[in-house]
């Protein structure tokens, strides 16, 4: 009997039992201390949860570890929330917790006959870690101030509830061909970056003179790098019944026989964008206006640090840089009770992996912003540490090839060192494998794991992308450099980018890299 492909056992695993339903299972192996049966740890995706690595792991310790995503809607967290996460990370997590690019939060450690405990405290406090992975709806990306931002196209808070609604626990959707990634944005920052979406909804100053969203379909990044089609306007009270109905399209008829072609883009690009946009438009009983080019914010310009007063009278909100997403089980306890102390109502988490905090009083802005400071949360941040992302890492996930968090710290730490007075964005990512997860391929500066060789070793290492850029029609994805660097050579690598971008004449570091003006003679001589 042929083995199954891939593809083929995924998808028989998801027929035989949804991923939602292995809830039950899970709280039995909780319960008797079985191992979970493989097929069911595939379906703990479904409740966000994946196996780890054992690169950390003690030799003689035979424990199955899982790394656990927590669903944050919005990104937001309340100050009771950030306790109970702080208290899960200390206790249950060895006081991890990661800031994730979908707004999310992850832990790792986590042991599942913890789960029944981890899932009460979360539910307690109105959190689930439901449809954080898997074959099903993501959480869907925004603005982290929708809604309170002075310079705002449109207050998408109400939009934001009503997908997450359309799709929680909704087991017409619980079974796509793969992940499915929505972002709504009101924002004129565009800092969600709708053009890596599989769909979006960003809020525009229509030449009707209406408040319209343009609706782009099929973004996306690693085997699905593609930048997102703008497929026309809609007003706001259609974008639920188009969100359905692409999520229908894409249930039905994505590809389901092989997974690196199975997402929403590969999908566009099959039946090409008019027909896709014909038989959507049959599906919902109404046309999109046309689309039309519009400008938008270049991604290096893309965050909300710094306190800036909000929309709502005597309030503010403080943006904060946190070092590739490690938060950690004390920082989150450290930002709630500084959220306590202050009367901060709630915090969001950003699509970069850094924190909002909001509905700060006026009066206590200074006194907060100091002590977010003192607690490593940078409300103003230098240029290396605002937008420099991370992936998990060789440490705790099985696809990695080179380690990431650490390495985007020492990155951060030696810029700042060497380049105390500059002031110019730049965007780093650090990744350690091809799957794109910190988003190598739109930065100025990605690191993408690879194996290497120092003389006649073979080591781990990274392979360098260079001049990444969102921008709408005028994004580009970075492009390979030939370059490859061990890790104690990345922060030299982009000093040696700097120092020649400063002495070129070229107006910005991200200019510079796309038109591949750097001599990769000079740079590779660091390595």
């Amino acid at each position: 009997m042929a083995s199954e492909t891939k593809a083929q056992r995924v998808e028989r695993i998801k027929r035989e039992k949804d991923g939602l339903d292995v809830i039950g299972a899970i709280a039995e192996y909780a319960c008797n201390g079985s191992d979970p049966h493989p097929d069911d740890i595939d379906r703990f995706k479904w409740y966000g949860l994946y196996t780890q690595n054992r690169n950390l792991q003690k030799e003689e310790d035979p424990t199955l570890y899982f790394m656990l995503r927590v669903k944050l809607e919005a990104g937001e967290v309340t100050t009771e929330q950030l306790k109970t996460l702080g208290y899960i990370s200390n206790a249950y997590a060895r006081r991890s917790a990661d800031i994730t690019t979908r707004q999310d939060l992850q832990f790792h450690w986590i042991e599942v006959r913890h789960l029944p405990v981890i899932f009460a405290l979360l539910e307690r406090v109105g959190l689930s870690t439901k449809m954080a992975a898997g074959d099903c709806p993501r959480n869907v990306v925004s603005c982290p101030v929708d809604g309170i931002d002075h310079g705002a196209v449109s207050d998408v808070r109400p939009l934001v509830r009503a997908v997450n609604a359309l799709f929680r626990d909704n087991r017409d959707f619980s079974n796509l061909p793969r992940k499915f990634k929505i972002g709504i944005s009101g924002c004129r920052s565009h800092c969600i970056s709708h053009e890596i979406q599989d769909l979006s909804f960003t809020a525009v100053d229509h030449p009707s003179g209406r408040v319209l969203f343009d609706v782009s379909v099929g973004g996306g990044l690693a085997k699905n790098r593609r930048i997102a089609s703008h497929i026309g306007y809609a007003a706001a009270e259609q974008v639920v019944p188009i969100a359905e109905a692409v999520a229908t399209l894409y249930r039905d008829e994505g590809n389901r026989e092989n997974r690196s072609k199975a997402r929403l883009g590969h999908l566009v690009d099959a039946w090409g964008v008019d027909a896709f946009v014909a038989r959507l438009h049959a599906l919902l009983g109404f046309e999109l206006l046309p689309p039309q080019t519009r400008a938008y914010t270049p991604y290096a310009l893309r965050g909300h640090f710094g306190a800036h007063a909000s929309s709502v009278e005597g309030r503010s909100y403080i943006g904060c840089a946190v070092t590739s997403g490690r938060i950690g089980g004390g920082g989150l306890l450290q930002l709630a009770k500084a959220m306590q102390r202050h009367r901060a109502g709630m915090a969001k988490f950003t699509t970069t992996q850094n924190v909002v905090v909001l509905d700060v009083p006026e009066s206590r802005v200074s006194a907060m912003t100091g002590e977010l400071e003192q607690a490593g949360l940078s409300p103003n941040p230098t240029p290396f540490k605002a937008r420099t992302l991370a992936c998990t890492g060789l440490n705790f996930c099985k696809f990695a090839i080179s380690e990431t968090k650490e390495l985007a710290r020492e990155i951060v730490d030696y810029l700042n060192e060497r380049f105390p007075d500059f002031t110019e964005p730049v965007t780093i990512s650090v990744n350690g494998c091809p799957n794109a997860c910190a988003h190598p391929h739109i930065v100025d500066i990605g690191f993408v794991g690879a194996v290497l060789k120092r003389g006649e070793r073979r080591i781990n290492g990274f392979e360098l992308i260079f001049g990444g850029h969102l921008e709408g029609e005028r994004s580009a994805f970075g492009e390979k450099s030939g370059i490859k660097v061990a890790p104690e050579e990345a922060a030299g690598i982009i000093e040696r980018l700097l120092l020649q971008y400063l002495c070129s004449g070229y107006e910005t570091f991200g200019a510079f890299l796309r038109e591949q003006a750097y001599d990769t003679t000079a740079i590779s001589a660091v390595a």
